[in-house]
């Protein structure tokens, strides 16, 4: 199999889907630009009762296999429109105060139109000096949406319970290999995912791309999609942390742009996270060296990966990860390196076209007599 990637296909589906807001509990808009891009190059295709959009690419069924990328992103949900107009609204996913305020949003509508707005903040003219020294509280930010009461806003079609991300576009850097825009996490995931599944060729195993829903609340998709399939293996494609940044010591790091994907090790923290599973991390080491795909061996101290979740499912699904180099994970102005998207695709169309009865029975598990 000659796996062939063009840049150009990348950037143009991430700018699609990046630039397509899905916050957490709210991915149908993403997932019907999903099934547009992937139908023709699938067998089966259908939406689980979790909102999950499960692909099944069959093989020759010696085995199963999921691959895990998230359809979701971290958001804000407006939880009050006081008698001026201005809307209160708490994140959705993990967000760092430090980011939020002076950003654009977007605020769908309860009848799918958009209100742009901004987060404000009291002007730094009339700040007392204690004040410009510290985070704002997330629970002191707002939004000004331009208008004078609530009843303005509530013609426009907010209400308690609308959603909003921050408003980004995806853009070439200086190098144009190079890409920054909102939701890297995970939608270069899911990129990586839909190429893979497009260049995926007789593969011994019947390979199961799932696009997961509320994976930043919680890693709730992949768990229903992982029982619902009882793959025989799990491999969660997401981004990790490239803290090659001025200001980081070396050894910490993480991985670094552009020096290619990351093949999982461990992640989380005490009592949580992945350890991956020794023969799924071993495979992918092994296929990098015999492809010569550069790649990086990733141990991340903090956050995880849909593989957490399918590693638990049932009596245990052997999961492991691979991870998509990240500078600003949780901002509005991630950035990517294409090069290490276009290796994680070879990387992932190689390493399942490797599994098959006798890897599975014989190095994944085995019987002891």
């Amino acid at each position: 199999m000659t796996v062939e990637i063009n840049k150009e296909d990348i950037f143009r589906l991430a700018k699609k889907l990046c630039e397509t807001p899905s916050p957490s509990g709210f991915e149908s808009e993403i997932r019907e630009v999903l099934i547009e891009e992937i139908r023709d190059y699938v067998d089966e295709l259908w939406i689980d009762s979790m909102g999950n959009l499960i692909a099944k690419k069959a093989g020759q069924g010696e085995g199963k296999v999921m691959i895990a990328a998230h359809m979701d992103e971290i958001g804000l949900m407006i939880t009050n429109i006081d008698k001026n107009g201005f809307l209160r609204f708490v994140p959705v996913g993990g967000w760092s105060p430090r980011i939020l305020p002076a950003q654009r949003v977007l605020i769908r509508t309860i009848d799918g139109n958009t209100v742009h707005g901004v987060i404000g903040i009291k002007p730094p003219h009339i700040e007392k000096p204690e004040e410009r020294q510290k985070v704002i509280p997330l629970e002191n930010l707002f939004i000004d949406i331009g208008v004078t009461s609530d009843e303005e806003a509530k013609k426009l079609g907010i209400e308690v319970g609308s959603i909003a991300v921050i408003e980004s576009t995806v853009e070439r850097l200086g190098n144009p290999d190079v890409i920054t825009g909102r939701a890297f996490d995970d939608k270069i995931g899911v990129v990586t995912a839909v190429e893979t599944l497009k260049v995926l060729e007789d593969s011994k195993v019947d390979a199961y791309f799932v696009f997961t829903v509320q994976e930043e609340v919680g890693l709730k998709g992949a768990r229903t999609a992982a029982f619902s399939i009882n793959p025989d293996i799990g491999i969660a494609i997401d981004v990790t942390i490239a803290a090659d940044v001025p200001g980081t010591p070396e050894h910490a790091k993480i991985v670094k742009l552009g020096k290619g994907p990351a093949i999982k090790v461990m992640d989380g923290r005490a009592g949580s996270g992945l350890i991956a599973h020794p023969a799924i991390r071993d495979l992918l080491i092994a296929v990098a060296k015999e492809e010569k795909i550069p790649y990086q061996l990733e141990v991340l101290p903090g956050g995880t990966t849909d593989a957490s979740a399918i590693q638990i499912t049932r009596e245990g699904i052997p999961a492991g990860a691979i991870s998509i180099p990240t500078r600003y994970i949780h901002s509005p102005i991630e950035i990517v390196h294409l090069e290490d998207v276009t290796n994680a695709v070879k990387l992932l169309a190689k390493a399942i076209k490797k599994v098959d009865s006798a890897w599975i029975n014989n190095v994944l598990r085995r019987r002891i007599k």
